[in-house]
């Protein structure tokens, strides 16, 4: 059968790259439905309620906070060695379409557990919809995928395997869902060390929640601690933020 061949766009590169660096990363899961009754009554009740996205960046970096193995990634060189960023540096996939092609660019939000909420929401936002080259991150990147290939597995290897510019370049936690295209139970890859995923919200208001991570950083057992915790905060400090944030007005029902 004779096919038509196509180019590998910049946008297909950046992923072909990405699930390169990947390849080396023991990857181990565990999944949990939280019950957020408590944040989505908070949220329903908002007059402007921020994203899920940003509500999973903000708790999970809340909870990295007091748990400094979040906030560890492994790294290579100049010899194999964990490091411990001083904050929290997320990740966000960004799904978008971007001179007619259907892509994903990653959305760099730094500190996050210190940021309002509205601001975390804001960022994401505006990386789904800001023309690509005003998103500094996506900039970033692009200019290492234009580079010839070994330049580019050079500045990836960089990137990766020195503590502080893993940090820099790669975040301490990634979040990625398609919960806003009809959900199902994700398991992206990247190259660590922790990813964060959800669904749907399900009539019994619980959202199924996934979390990857490297399992040279840790265990199970702390995974499990974190879901326990992520739930928590969802329903008291992510809930408490989002009724500050304001209430709807009530309406006068006329008699």
């Amino acid at each position: 059968m004779r096919g038509t061949p196509k180019t590998i766009s910049l946008r297909r590169r950046l992923i072909c790259d990405l699930m390169h660096a990947s390849m080396g990363v023991p990857f181990v899961s565990l999944s949990r439905s939280l019950n957020i009754r408590t944040v989505l009554e908070a949220r329903a009740g908002a007059t402007a309620p921020s994203g899920w996205a940003a509500m999973f960046v903000k708790a999970f970096a809340l909870v990295a906070r007091d748990e400094p193995i979040l906030r560890t990634v492994y790294a290579k060189w100049p010899w194999p060695t964990l490091y411990e960023l001083p904050k929290s540096v997320a990740l966000v996939a960004i799904a978008r379409v971007d001179d007619g092609e259907e892509c994903v660019i990653p959305q760099r939000i730094a500190a996050p557990e210190i940021m309002a909420l509205a601001a975390i929401d804001a960022e994401i936002r505006r990386a789904k919809t800001a023309p690509p080259e005003d998103i500094p991150m996506f900039r970033k990147i692009m200019r290492a995928t234009r580079l010839p290939l070994p330049l580019r597995r050079l500045s990836w290897a960089i990137g990766l395997n020195f503590g502080r510019q893993r940090g820099n370049w790669f975040g301490s936690f990634a979040v990625s869902s398609v919960a806003a295209y009809g959900g199902g139970e994700l398991h992206p890859i990247t190259p660590g060390p922790f990813v964060v995923s959800y669904g749907t919200i399900e009539a019994d208001q619980t959202i199924h929640v996934v979390v990857r991570w490297d399992h040279r950083v840790t265990d199970a057992a702390p995974i499990a601690r974190v879901l326990t915790r992520l739930e928590q905060v969802l329903n008291t400090e992510i809930a408490a933020e989002l009724r500050a944030a304001g209430s709807k007005p009530i309406r006068a029902v006329g008699t």
